[in-house]
């Protein structure tokens, strides 16, 4: 590992079409531009999650630029990646606070995640990367990534859409046009720009129509209140650390208006919240994978010794940042995008994004605007950023050619997938139960090894298949050769 980049192109801007490595630089002024604007691609989905998850916003921000060093120390320089706030934990996190539990018991079962994450990648690096496709294959990462996504929707609909319906389905309008229509950098952050425009417009409509009666974010019944509440953010220093957590708090403080209550605090751990938060491991596990991937793709290297290394990277990360109250970490689609864009791949420029971010956490009157981000704009948001969830695990199957003409492939995934969207519930004990993601992803996965040990090797398509063929049924068979234009 070496911190000593070496300066190429004079240090300026590189000609079209040439490339900047990991190990290389331009000058400090233009990596600090750089560093700058990865920060901002991470910016909106950041901090929109963990305010989602009841946690702080200033100490996602933070942790997620330590985590970022610790991840590129333990990569050896060799991955260009950031570690922002992972979305995959939302679901766990919403099925512990509807258990009881509070900010302390999320982030004690999200750092267990952290561990077993960490340990995973440990197994890889020594076995060796295919035996991620060993355990877990495509057609279950691509579930357990949907199922995911989708278990999400009532949040998004019944719990921050209701506060004000038209704001949000504008921001949601915002974030797709911008999201196809802007280019480069700025489609990139389509998120961060929608976040900024539903906070505008929320903003213009307490101007022009006053208060609105509807129920805030959780409640049940209608009051009157204003979208942009900013009392907090006037009472807030713009120098200082996070506060500490209040005492006893239960629940999803967000959905309380109680947010400002949440800071730094030590995890709680109970064995319960942390199965209902496990899934999400082989969803970061299958994230890390294809952004190694993409990121080997993009420098020609060849980084398949370093995928153990970076999935017990994002691990160790999300402990440090979960120990202390901070949000789970994960590789940043986003932040590649602009690797893609700029083809500057300089770990410089990380480690820069890093020190912007950590110092950004030191303001916490940044972190109270966070905070009072009305829960139309969020509704309009989570429309977009569950569904996007969701789609990636079909992304996934159709990247690796997933076969659902298999039997094997589609009944365990199809009942899994069910069974976490309806949030079903399995009790195990008086104190103990499945529901919802966990519960789905066992399903899945288990029942994926079982349907392959038990199915016989000239297994054909099935008849349950019939019912995605058009014009075939039980009476017509059509050869699978013969030529249909004909009829």
């Amino acid at each position: 590992m070496s911190f000593g980049w070496k300066v190429v192109y004079g240090g300026k801007t590189p000609p079209p079409g040439a490339a900047v490595a990991p190990d290389e630089r331009l000058s400090w002024g233009r990596t600090t531009g750089l560093g700058a604007q990865h920060v901002v691609a991470m910016f909106g989905a950041t901090f929109v999650f963990p305010i989602i998850m009841g946690l702080n916003a200033n100490l996602a921000i933070m942790m997620s630029g330590i985590a970022t060093i610790c991840f590129l120390l333990i990569v050896k320089n060799q991955v260009p990646s950031y570690l922002g706030t992972s979305a995959s934990f939302v679901g766990g996190a919403a099925a512990i606070y509807a258990q009881g539990g509070g900010p302390e018991d999320v982030t004690g079962a999200i750092l267990v995640a952290g561990a077993v994450l960490a340990l995973v990648g440990v197994v890889i690096h020594f076995l060796g990367s295919h035996v991620v496709n060993a355990v877990l294959p495509p057609v279950v990462t691509g579930a357990v990534v949907m199922l995911i996504g989708f278990n999400l929707a009532p949040v998004a609909t019944q719990t921050y859409m209701p506060t004000d319906p038209w704001v949000a389905l504008l921001t949601m309008a915002a974030v797709i046009l911008m999201a196809v229509g802007l280019r480069g950098f700025l489609g990139r952050i389509a998120i961060f720009l929608g976040l900024i425009f539903g906070y505008v417009v929320s903003f213009l409509a307490d101007l022009l129509f006053g208060k609105i009666t509807s129920p805030l974010p959780g409640a049940t019944e209608a009051t009157e209140h204003w979208r942009v509440d900013w009392t907090n953010v006037t009472g807030a220093e713009w120098l200082g650390f996070p506060g500490k957590t209040a005492e006893g708090l239960v629940g999803n403080q967000l959905e309380a208006g109680n947010l400002a209550a949440v800071g730094w605090h030590l995890p709680s751990f109970s064995i319960t919240f942390s199965l209902l938060v496990l899934p999400a491991v082989i969803a970061l596990i299958a994230e890390n994978v294809g952004h190694v991937k993409a990121v080997a793709e993009m420098t020609r290297a060849d980084l398949d010794p370093m995928m153990g290394r970076a999935i017990a990277a994002d691990g160790v990360g999300t402990m440090i940042a979960s120990s202390v109250g901070g949000s789970p970490t994960t590789t940043y689609a986003e932040n590649i995008g602009v690797m893609a864009a700029t083809r500057v791949y300089s770990t410089a420029a990380y480690y820069v994004a890093a020190v912007v971010a950590i110092l950004l956490g030191f303001v916490p009157k940044f972190g109270q605007i966070v905070n009072a981000t009305p829960g139309g704009v969020l509704g309009g948001i989570t429309l977009v950023l569950y569904g996007m969830i969701g789609l990636l695990g079909a992304k996934i199957w159709m990247e690796n050619g997933v076969d659902f003409a298999k039997p094997v492939n589609l009944v365990p995934i199809a009942a899994g997938i069910i069974l976490a969207i309806g949030n079903a519930e399995l009790t195990i004990t008086d104190s103990f139960s499945l529901s919802g993601i966990a519960l789905g992803t066992l399903v899945a996965v288990i029942g994926y090894h079982l349907a392959n040990a038990f199915a016989p090797k000239d297994l054909d398509e099935g008849a349950l298949t019939v019912v995605g063929r058009p014009g075939v049924n039980e009476e017509e068979e059509i050869p699978p050769h013969e030529d249909h234009r004909k009829h």
